[in-house]
């Protein structure tokens, strides 16, 4: 049976149309795929969740093609790119092809075409983020030492021979819930007294209008700051009018965010924010979003704070969620330091590769 490769419509709304049910086949596709990856359930979102972020956007190019194969869609390559700024020269892409749908052609045929895309806007670079469930043999290490993948895994040898180069090596962790209030009031307490001439705010979906030019920089800061390993990480620009963009976009998601920041009192600017994003369904995780703390401002335990306080508003908020899962880079000890500390546990690995165009 041949397949074919389609660019999809991406429907406003789920609504029964034909685009819709695309999109439905394609988010099939792609949690089937993840989860295999990564080997958990908790990689898999309902296309509710995910239709929203690629909704026409002023900010980022986005578009998906589709394989079908038999009149379904069995595979997805999603592209995203910033409009403008130094970022706009890197594609992002996602492949995920359905664990019953492998060995056709099918995963070659959609990275060419997406590649065509990256290549066709004027993108230099494609970077991708695949998961690397556990296997046997020789490992593969990114170029800074920390963390590595099964070198005889499909998607390695699948991106080698690609002209990929693994730049990053990314831990998944989880938090079980509840966590021990006594632990979390320690580790706050401990935190806080570090933190001396700062002072934490929570907001829920919309922040305050005071905070919106210090965010839009801290997100900024999150291409700049953040260890990105051996990517080319050029930075990418948020202004007021594209936060305010994303949190439109996440509105119109079932999802509920919850943010915690912290301002340094003196300057009353932010210093730092954290995120979580959390499901309609008791029975799936919250997931950790960006948490960043200006480099002018580290060495006082803002992560840690941050963190817990953010926990509390989830546990306060919305009660009952198995778990929090978050992804950091194994070369990134400190915010590790904060997740070991609370009680993340590592469940899985993905890696963060680079092509040149």
């Amino acid at each position: 049976m041949t397949f074919t490769i389609e660019e999809l419509a991406i429907p406003a709304r789920l609504d029964g149309s034909p685009a819709a049910h695309a999109f439905e086949e394609a988010t099939e596709a792609r949690n089937a795929a993840e989860v295999a990856g990564f080997g958990t359930p908790d990689a898999a979102y309902p296309a509710g969740e995910l239709l929203p972020g690629w909704q026409p956007s002023a900010h980022e190019q986005r578009r998906m093609l589709g394989a079908r194969l038999g009149g379904r869609i069995v595979a997805r390559a999603g592209y995203q790119s910033p409009t403008e700024g130094d970022a706009a020269n890197t594609g992002w892409v996602q492949l995920h092809v359905h664990p019953t749908a492998t060995g056709r052609g099918i995963g070659r045929a959609l990275a060419d075409a997406a590649e065509r895309i990256v290549a066709e806007e004027g993108r230099e670079q494609v970077h991708t983020y695949v998961a690397s469930p556990p296997g046997a043999g020789p490992r593969l290490e990114p170029p800074t030492g920390f963390g590595s993948v099964p070198a005889d895994n499909r998607e390695v040898r699948f991106l080698l021979a690609r002209g990929y180069t693994l730049a990053q090596v990314n831990r998944v962790s989880r938090l079980p819930l509840p966590v021990d209030p006594a632990v979390l009031a320690e580790r706050r307490a401990a935190a806080e007294s570090r933190a001396r001439g700062y002072r934490i705010h929570h907001w829920e979906a919309v922040a305050p209008e005071r905070w919106l030019p210090d965010l839009a920089m801290l997100a900024t800061r999150m291409s700049t700051d953040a260890p990105s390993g051996g990517l080319d990480e050029e930075e990418n620009v948020w202004t007021v009018e594209r936060w305010l963009e994303a949190e439109a976009e996440a509105r119109e998601s079932p999802r509920t965010t919850l943010y915690a920041a912290v301002e340094h009192v003196e300057s009353g600017h932010l210093a730092g924010y954290t995120e979580l994003s959390v499901p309609p369904a008791l029975d799936r995780p919250a997931d950790q979003g960006d948490t960043i703390v200006m480099r002018e401002h580290r060495g006082h335990r803002l992560g840690m704070l941050l963190k817990i306080a953010n926990i509390e508003h989830l546990v306060e908020r919305f009660p009952g969620h198995p778990a929090i899962v978050t992804f950091n880079a194994e070369e990134n000890r400190h915010m590790l330091d904060v997740n070991e500390a609370v009680g993340f546990l590592p469940v899985a690995y993905e890696g963060a590769w680079q092509k040149k165009l």
